[in-house]
């Protein structure tokens, strides 16, 4: 029987986070022998902030070392950086000549970018959904694995897919969304109505991948709790509550087992063991790191023949679409 699709990806803007690790990275390890999976490094989603070109070929490479160390394999899924594959693009130009203004301008995550910086209110802001409803349809994905954040994005892959079908008949399968129920959003250290970003000012809003031990110490210790004292799962304790999700995905116990175990126990227990969970869970993986950022051949080999492989997919896909909206063929 065929195998379902799953596309998703990342941007290396920037260090990867728990957040990251827990709610997208190691989800798509479990999916990998049950689907085809296409993982990619967004960079073409990155370039609407500024970045600084050096930094940012730094992060790409980072980034899909920090993927290969989580454990996704190139054997098993196809992991590629976006811009080596030009269908992107390509697709994304054609998906904008049929998205409506309104209803990209009604997108949650542009509108709090804008007000943000509004010095950098550039185009690509405002249509990179149209890019990622590309990324997704080129691959024909089944399933894209989303946080409550992201489902406005799929819904307009899935709205241009349905619109672009019934314009020129049927191309694209639409997407539906795969959602993780626990642990799917980790939320800011800080501030635990915001979900943790590696673009957050402060720096103790959040855990990378890569930080040293003391830095984890420091950030869990400073982490916002609460006056109650008890160690409760519930939204009365948001910050509590976020650090038994992260607690539960690092120890593979249930919430029930945690809150049972430090039930009479004060918070300054509770994170200095949640600490030590997080350094030795980060552990393996920060050390596969360090091995393969020595072997950048590797990484040059596996991002390269995975562009093949993507590229085979895609460009079937766009040489559909480029007759289906009249384009002569080359």
């Amino acid at each position: 029987m065929e195998r379902k699709v799953v596309f998703s990806g990342v941007q290396p803007s920037g260090g990867l986070t728990i957040g990251n690790y827990i709610g997208a990275i190691k989800n798509w390890i479990s999916l990998q022998d049950e689907y085809d999976c296409y993982y990619s490094i967004v960079d073409l989603h990155a370039i609407t902030v500024p970045q600084v070109p050096k930094d940012l070929r730094k992060n790409t490479l980072e980034v899909l070392a920090v993927y290969l160390a989580c454990g996704l394999e190139p054997e098993k899924s196809t992991i590629f950086i976006q811009s080596h594959v030009s269908a992107h693009a390509e697709l994304t130009w054609v998906l904008n000549t049929i998205s409506y203004m309104g209803q990209l301008s009604r997108m949650t995550q542009f509108k709090e970018k804008s007000r943000k910086s509004e010095e950098n209110l550039n185009a690509g802001l405002f249509t990179y959904p149209v890019l990622m409803a590309a990324d997704i349809l080129l691959y024909q994905a089944d399933l894209v694995p989303v946080g409550d954040d992201q489902k406005q994005h799929l819904e307009l892959a899935r709205d241009l897919a349905e619109r672009f079908n019934n314009r020129y008949s049927y191309t694209f399968k639409v997407p539906e969304p795969l959602i993780k129920k626990e642990g799917a959003r980790i939320m800011s250290l800080q501030d635990p109505e915001s979900k943790m970003s590696k673009s957050d000012e402060n720096e103790n809003a959040y855990i990378l991948i890569l930080d040293k031990p003391d830095a984890i110490r420091r950030k869990v210790k400073r982490a916002v709790t609460d006056s109650i004292g008890e160690i409760k799962y519930n939204d009365q304790q948001l910050g509590v509550k976020n650090l038994l999700t992260i607690y539960s995905a690092f120890s593979g116990h249930s919430i029930e087992e945690i809150e049972n175990k430090y039930e009479g126990v004060g918070y300054g227990k509770f994170k200095e063991d949640l600490a030590e969970i997080i350094i030795e869970g980060l552990r393996p993986i920060q050390e596969k790191f360090d091995d393969l950022m020595k072997n950048k051949d590797y990484l040059e080999r596996v991002y390269k023949e995975g562009a093949e492989r993507a590229s085979y997919i895609a460009n079937k896909t766009l040489r559909k679409v480029y007759r289906k909206v009249g384009f002569i063929q080359k």
